[in-house]
């Protein structure tokens, strides 16, 4: 019999929350974000599922090639730009887009000889101080790019780093408007949080991620008050059950112990499944469609939950981790991480079912 951990994807999910960002995005075009795997979903079936999208942003070249060998047209955007020269050739037979954002970069870029025009997402630091350019270079910048025989269109862009909370977009936007933006050049600004928020941030091109895969992206709303469904549902069943006596304790380090006599669920699935090793006691975990608290500490290949709100629960009985009636935002949350994380997570080993 086969372990019972399963990963399930709900791909009418997915096109609902596409519909969802597709009615914010207004006219602005839309950039599937699905780098890192689609965040844990896989790449090509969610490219199947959002083919309708006007294009797709991720950071890896060789999932970039996968798209493009398996049929998909549409612009294909490099998050991070290429790291090398060799990447180069690669990027321009494929006709992808690449985000620059280093004098580095563009160096190596005056290096390339091609009858082809690449197109450039042209990234500014407004604020978040990771990747991007000064604003206040922004003009002699443009037209430096702009001279380069081997570039195309120039889209240029930011990223904020609080659109989800309380500092919002304004101050980035004001910089973004004052010292970046040009008459004549399509703009891309919005991620989920801000395309949900801010319709000011819609620009050209709007780059939602997480909100595809029915996570919420805010602090104040939840996925089912914004019409976010979940696509992945981490499930598996309970394999054990154990009889404590007060005193007793549940896993490594001790970290739960037993104020009564109660009953502890041990569920098939670890942090070698992709479950977080930062949840512990009071992690919430659905047992018969019933919440229910982690007991202890996560090991390699179980935990463990308190089963006094479900007397009924025996060997077998079934276990959601997130996903459907447990939003994986929440768990996370608990845990102490985001709800990218679980969801990226997700390992090899754990098998998956689709359905559509």
């Amino acid at each position: 019999m086969a372990r019972p951990i399963q990963a399930s994807f709900d791909l009418a999910a997915l096109k609902n929350n596409f519909a969802v960002a597709r009615r914010h995005a207004g006219t602005a075009a839309i950039m599937a974000v699905i780098k890192a795997n689609a965040y844990g979903h896989g790449l090509l079936r969610v490219a199947r599922a959002l083919a309708d999208a006007d294009g797709f942003a991720l950071l890896e070249l060789d999932d970039a090639v996968r798209l493009r060998d398996a049929g998909y047209r549409q612009r294909i955007l490099l998050l991070e730009g290429f790291f090398s020269a060799a990447e180069l050739p690669v990027i321009v037979h494929h006709e992808f887009t690449i985000m620059v954002h280093s004098r580095e970069q563009l160096q190596l870029l005056k290096t390339l000889r091609t009858d082809k025009k690449i197109d450039v997402f042209l990234k500014f630091n407004t604020g978040m101080n990771r990747l991007g350019f000064a604003p206040a270079d922004s003009a002699g910048l443009i037209e430096e790019v702009k001279a380069l025989s081997c570039v195309g269109k120039i889209v240029l862009t930011t990223h904020f780093s609080d659109a989800e909370g309380v500092s919002g977009i304004d101050w980035q936007m004001r910089e973004f408007e004052n010292r970046v933006a040009r008459p004549g050049y399509a703009r891309s600004l919005a991620n989920s949080a801000a395309l949900l928020r801010f319709p000011e941030a819609r620009g050209d091109w709007v780059r939602p991620g997480i909100m595809l895969y029915g996570a919420s992206p805010l602090e104040d709303a939840s996925a089912q008050k914004l019409g976010l469904t979940s696509v992945m549902t981490l499930k598996s069943a309970i394999i054990s059950i154990q009889q404590l006596k007060p005193g007793d304790t549940v896993g490594y380090g001790s970290l739960f112990s037993a104020d009564r006599n109660m009953r502890i669920g041990v569920v098939a699935c670890g942090y070698a499944d992709g479950y977080t090793r930062h949840a512990y006691n009071g992690v919430p975990v659905l047992v018969e469609g019933v919440r229910v608290p982690m007991a202890g500490r996560v090991s390699m290949d179980m935990l463990c939950v308190d089963l006094t709100n479900v007397p009924h629960a025996a060997v077998g009985s079934p276990v959601v981790l997130w996903g459907e009636g447990l939003p994986v935002e929440e768990v996370a949350a608990a845990a102490g991480t985001v709800s990218y994380e679980l969801l990226c997570a997700i390992a090899r080993r754990v098998p998956v079912a689709e359905s559509d």
